[in-house]
């Protein structure tokens, strides 16, 4: 039996369909049935907080035009839960050849403005012998995803199956995006430009490489003086002509992105210098340096804030099947359309910071700059530094956050902030202010966000916050001694560059944030698309035609309508962009911490978000929502700045700019006959599976 979700993808992507029933090739398993550790049972605050060291260059970098690396991704066991508990299998970044600088996150990349940084990404996720490893948790073969097994022609599709398969256990693909970064589409990291570890024992008919894969590495030999991509590898390009400020690396694979990042992968990427950029002695420093002497004390931290869920013997917990809200199992393959082991959001009983669980940081009584990252799949963040970890929510801060950046560089002016909102992917540049408190002062770093999706709203009078004894606690700071003077300036003193503002926009693209429900189920999907003339969203999956596409050089405004319950953090590729309005009608102001350049933003419920962006590089990038189980099913799009390169081998013709932007000159599709198809196609989702 096969549903009429799996009978219309085969219409849709033809010969790439695959059907499968279970256990009949390499690749599939059953999923294991794991025993998760109680977050109560892990001991708080007993473990220092890890500061990332800086990542190693190639040696000699400093003498040639371009700092270079080689990096790789590997397997390896770190001690993430305290000291006395189990040693966690988990992946991550580090120099190729040298075993002691991976690490989970990874080292942290340090950059110059205007200076390129050139690296080649590794997939070493391979055994001893050289064979490949599986995936540390479930991944669900039935999504429109990277699909190796489904050979070149079937590659980054979904396949059918007429039974419901277990995960896939087969090579692991990847491919690295720099969040943030402003550069060519051969080196943004593009879904379906991933590749497998060059392992030996590859299943035979495999695809090895993504559709988009050959096309880039061709691309960056004709940009790059030849230099040429080995087997298992990319070699990417970052220019870094852009402001200073904190971006983030971690994977980007088609429907994997998810379970790809969970499993480690991640690291820091501060870019610094130029105009942009404060002299060097005005914010607290230093930060991490390349041979730093042991004991060398920081004030400039970088904080990679994570949920997770760990196994009794130390592994991460991942959900390997999808329920009900109300605990029952759900109708799956042959009998629904539902995922089998894809959930619409994931949210860990763990707090993990740097990559330890519940970390304590050792402070003076002086001022720290703190780099914040939300790198979790689904949780949003509500952070306040108060006197008692488990107090009553809402608590009362007693130190507050001095905001001086965010995603894209600084702000117009310090702000002085009580609690500080960070969505997915969202990154805040914060000082924070312990002159005066006596040794021995205790604070903590808490959560009041949601264990759940967030509607917006206050913690308590609209939603439960986070709970007070685990969630809601993130890490500890502890007052020592000072050592030394503080010469930096007090942040409310702060003169902050300013940032260039973009000009006038020549189109407005209305766009839409759909949440595919399923009645007793909730989500079983998630959509972006277009607006039509009527106000009505039209959803597109992630191979429909391409619908947003700008001239090279335009300033856009892009509308984001969203008409769901939930919010969404939407991330636009290879742009810094101004959140202009907010609001019923998109005309309201935006959030004072918004007010600086930035390339993901909250696009709250029932509500219209306005951005405006320049598209100044010429390429195919993607917008997504960054909340990561979403937009691997299937809320990510692909966008095409200028003319298309041409049509990638397995992309179902849709590579290139579709026909009906070619009359429409500023790039706004009519998208009556496209939508139409898609809601067709949507509205049989729901009807009975054919025998």
């Amino acid at each position: 039996m096969v549903t009429r979700r799996q009978l219309l993808t085969a219409g849709a992507v033809g010969a790439a369909a695959l059907v499968l029933p279970q256990g009949t090739r390499r690749g599939w398993a059953h999923s294991r049935v794991a025993a998760p550790l109680q977050p109560t049972a892990i001991p708080k605050y007993v473990t220092e907080l890890v500061v990332p060291p800086v990542m190693p260059p190639v040696a000699g970098s400093s003498t040639r035009p371009v700092d270079r690396y080689v990096i790789a991704v590997r397997q390896f066991s770190q001690q993430i839960l305290p000291s006395g508990l189990p040693r966690t299998a988990i992946w991550g970044y580090g120099v190729q050849g040298r075993t002691e600088t991976f690490s989970y996150p990874s080292f942290t990349m340090e950059a110059k403005v205007d200076r390129p940084v050139g690296v080649t990404w590794v997939n070493e996720l391979v055994d001893s012998d050289g064979n490949y490893l599986p995936h540390l948790v479930p991944v669900d073969p039935t999504l429109h995803w990277a699909n190796p097994p489904g050979g070149t022609s079937g590659r980054d599709s979904m396949p059918m199956f007429t039974a419901t398969p277990g995960p896939y256990t087969g090579p692991v693909p990847f491919v690295t995006h720099l969040h943030g970064a402003h550069t060519s589409e051969d080196s943004d990291g593009y879904p379906e430009a991933w590749y497998l570890p060059n392992a030996k024992n590859v299943p035979d008919g495999y695809a090895r490489v993504g559709s988009y894969y050959d096309r880039f590495r061709d691309e960056f030999a004709a940009r790059h003086g030849g230099v040429q991509w080995a087997p298992g590898t990319s070699v990417f390009q970052y220019p870094n002509h852009q402001q200073a400020t904190t971006l983030w690396f971690h994977d980007h694979t088609l429907g994997m992105t998810r379970v790809n990042v969970y499993a480690g992968p991640a690291g820091f990427y501060l870019l610094r210098g130029g105009p942009s950029d404060l002299p060097p002695g005005v914010l607290p420093g230093p930060a991490p340096a390349l041979n730093d002497p042991p004991g060398t004390r920081y004030y400039e931290i970088p904080l990679l804030i994570q949920d997770r869920t760990f196994n009794a013997d130390g592994s991460l917990f991942y959900p390997n099947n999808r329920v009900a809200p109300n605990g029952s199992p759900i109708p799956v393959i042959p009998h629904s359309d539902v995922p089998p082991m894809w959930n619409p959001g994931f949210f860990g009983k763990t707090m993990v910071v740097n990559g330890r669980t519940w970390p304590v940081l050792q402070v003076e009584p002086r001022r720290y700059r703190l780099r914040l990252l939300n790198a979790c799949d689904s949780r949003f963040l509500l952070l306040k530094i108060v006197a008692k970890p488990d107090e009553t929510r809402p608590a009362n801060p007693v130190l507050p956050f001095w905001q001086i950046g965010g995603d894209g560089g600084f702000l117009p002016r310090p702000l002085c902030r009580q609690r500080l909102f960070l969505g997915n992917a969202e990154r805040a540049d914060v000082i924070v202010d312990f002159t005066g408190l006596p040794a021995s002062t205790e604070l903590y770093l808490i959560n009041e966000g949601a264990d759940g999706p967030n509607h917006r709203g206050e913690p308590v009078t609209d939603y439960a916050p986070a709970d007070p004894n685990t969630t809601g606690q993130v890490m500890k700071f502890v007052v020592g001694e000072r050592v030394g003077a503080d010469m930096s300036l007090p942040p409310q003193f702060l003169a902050l560059p300013a940032a260039t503002p973009l000009g006038a926009a020549s189109v407005t693209r209305r766009l839409s944030l759909t949440d595919h429900l399923k009645a007793n189920l909730g989500p079983i999907g998630h959509e972006l698309g277009t607006v039509d003339a009527a106000g009505n969203a039209v959803p597109m999956a992630w191979h429909d035609p391409v619908t947003e596409n700008p001239a090279v050089g335009a300033t856009e405004i892009w509308e984001f309508h969203n008409a769901n319950r939930d919010a969404h953090p939407v991330h636009i590729h290879a742009v810094q962009f101004q959140v202009v309005g907010r609001g019923a009608d998109g005309n309201g102001p935006p959030d004072p911490g918004e007010e600086g350049l930035k390339d993901t933003v909250m696009v709250w419920p029932n509500e219209l978000t306005r951005v405006k962006a320049r598209f100044d590089q010429a390429g195919r990038f993607v917008w997504h929502c960054h909340m990561m189980s979403h937009e691997d099913h299937d809320m990510m799009r692909p966008y095409q700045v200028g003319p298309s390169g041409g049509v990638a081998a397995g992309d179902g013709g849709t590579a290139g700019t579709d026909p009906a932007l070619a009359a429409t000159g500023a790039g706004v599709l009519a998208t009556a006959a496209v939508g139409g198809a898609v809601l067709a196609r949507r509205y049989l989702v729901d009807a009975p599976p054919s025998p």
